[in-house]
């Protein structure tokens, strides 16, 4: 499913607009952005939770050459899945 697709289905299923829903969709990954930004964390019990982790720096190595370079710190996002969401998938 990509963001249209997702866009058509939450318009459906509330019974609103696909404008309202684009807009309620873009409202909620703005928002999630902008808490895991700062350091935060978002939950949404049962379904799961956003949060961002630290990766150090380390030595990598590339496949090509063979030769040893330096992959930088970063920050990275993580999700957990809630109980709910992964009793749904299994």
């Amino acid at each position: 499913m990509n963001k249209s697709e997702l866009i058509d289905a939450i318009a459906a299923d509330a019974g609103v607009t696909k404008a309202a829903a684009k807009l309620a969709l873009e409202s909620f990954l703005g928002n999630v952005s902008k808490t895991l930004k700062k350091g935060g964390r978002v939950s949404l019990v049962g379904f799961g939770s956003w949060s961002v982790s630290k990766r150090a720096a380390r030595d990598g190595r590339n496949p090509q050459t063979g030769k040893t370079i330096k992959i930088a710190a970063k920050n990275v996002v993580k999700f957990k899945a809630g109980a709910d969401l992964d009793g749904a998938v299994n």
